[in-house]
């Protein structure tokens, strides 16, 4: 194959943009990881139509075709060596009474603000969520701090549109042959190796099917690998009318761990936990004692919350905040430290282990397996997250040294898994995690999984090396490693 070909071929026939000048190339070559792949050509289609000739196209000459909306993924997601299809103009919004459909190119930020004017919201809310696409929150199966309440993006979402690896450009679940087929493979997997959590980005979520009616949802979390998303119609909700959030003060990461089950029997909508590195960027004044904080937040039924919340934590309630304007400052808070935090980090790591989840029980175990790390290979982390589901991001800072970073995956995703734990709850499996998703499923899962590849995209041009994986990526594209 030659290049030129490709790019001529595209050119006669796209009505969008088709570059290939360096400048451009290097631009989309890199996302926010720590990765960097330069692509051949990069093409930003104008409509459905573009979208379907450049796969035909990408079919042809046997080069791969990976969709990317904003490029805020942080473990490589959308970067690939062949055709790049910017997505940035499929950004149409139309709301409708409890749905709202919109284009995967659409900015996160952008739908919320239509939305919040109707009084509704998507609940989804990944931090980044002001800058992030549609299509890439699909891709991931993204959630954020209200996933714990409304769940990740595979529990929002009605239908896709997608055109897959023959150039076919498909509805599910209303495509009842394909859903078929997609329902048949749920019956072959050993649903045992799935991990028991709440949250999950790792793999094909074929675990979530359990009707024809659900098959659409397969294409969450598939990172672009069964399809370009072109649409989707997604699950809106009323904003709701009170909150109340709780800054609570603990002594140790151990003592927050241990406490998360109990605050959970009182029906928060989100737990976010944030250690001492991050919490000391708050302009507050906590505790001298304080070494991190749980934000507990409420949404719904508020009478005796405050005394049910009491009963149950073990820690000293710094702040109750009612106002909304007040709350969303404390959220803010969080979002700038957290950014200063990683800012001010001089020795800074690759993104492999910053997203597993485990079962809530096992939050005091994954702290320690954390600390065994730091301790093994002379690390230390920033640690913040989701906790109410599990969902620890580990920032790693090495101390100068060439850090270890294919030893420290391996030795953290065996214990997660074995914890009945996901390698990643949001972020996706990407070039950082592919290579363990096998591990993580078993042989029997992903037989399956490369079965449905097959189906999809049975010439693997569809972002290929993302979830089946037949070479190691963790090391390879790293910039400055």
């Amino acid at each position: 194959m030659k290049i030129s070909e490709v790019q001529k071929s595209l050119e006669n026939i796209i009505s969008g943009d088709v570059f290939w000048d360096k400048d451009i190339l290097n631009y989309y070559s890199v996302d926010a990881s720590s990765y960097q792949v330069i692509p051949k050509v990069v093409v930003i289609p104008r409509n459905e139509k573009d979208v379907i000739n450049v796969v035909k196209i990408a079919k042809k000459y046997k080069i791969s075709v990976t969709a990317r909306g904003a490029g805020t993924g942080l473990i490589g997601n959308s970067l690939n060596t062949g055709i790049i299809l910017d997505l940035k103009f499929f950004d149409l919004i139309k709301i409708e009474n409890n749905y709202v459909t919109v284009g995967s190119g659409t900015i996160k930020g952008k739908l919320d603000h239509a939305l919040k004017k109707m009084g509704k919201f998507f609940p989804p809310n990944p931090s980044i969520g002001p800058y992030c696409c549609i299509g890439g929150m699909i891709g991931n199966n993204s959630s954020g701090s209200r996933s714990l309440k409304y769940g990740s993006v595979i529990d929002n979402i009605e239908t896709i549109t997608f055109v897959d690896g023959n150039g076919q450009k498909t509805t599910l679940p209303k495509n009842k042959k394909i859903g078929a087929k997609i329902f048949k493979a749920t019956k072959k997997l050993e649903h045992e190796k799935f991990p028991k959590v709440t949250k999950n980005s790792s793999g094909y979520r074929l675990d979530s099917i359990k009707s024809i009616k659900d098959t659409h949802k397969v294409i969450v979390g598939s990172e672009g690998t069964l399809g370009i998303i072109l649409s989707a119609k997604l699950r809106i909700k009323d904003i709701p009318k009170k909150r109340v959030l709780f800054v609570i003060e603990y002594p140790s990461e151990n003592a927050v761990a241990q406490n998360c089950t109990r605050i959970l029997t009182t029906l928060p909508a989100a737990i976010e936990f944030m250690d001492k590195t991050i919490m000391k960027h708050i302009n507050y004044k906590f505790n001298r004692k304080t070494n991190c904080l749980l934000f507990v937040e409420y949404d719904s039924e508020m009478k005796n919350i405050q005394k049910s919340l009491k009963k149950v934590t073990t820690g000293n309630i710094a702040k109750i905040i009612k106002n909304d304007s007040e709350i969303q400052r404390w959220w803010k808070f969080r979002d700038a430290s957290l950014y200063y935090s990683l800012k001010s980090i001089k020795n800074k790591t690759p993104h492999v282990i910053e997203d597993a989840t485990v079962p809530v029980k096992y939050l005091p175990e994954l702290f320690s397996i954390i600390d065994k790390i730091n301790q093994k290979f002379h690390t230390k982390s920033i640690t913040y997250g989701h906790v109410g589901n599990g969902n620890i991001h580990v920032r790693l800072i090495s101390d100068g040294k060439k850090i270890k970073i294919k030893e420290i995956a391996d030795e953290y995703f065996d214990k997660v898994i074995k914890l009945g734990g996901t390698i990643t709850g949001e972020h996706g499996d990407g070039l950082a995690r592919s290579e363990y998703v096998r591990k993580q499923y078993g042989q029997t899962n992903y037989r399956i999984f490369k079965e449905l590849k097959n189906q999809f995209d049975p010439q693997n041009i569809l972002n290929p090396g993302k979830i089946i994986a037949h070479k190691s990526a963790i090391m390879k594209h790293l910039e400055n490693i």
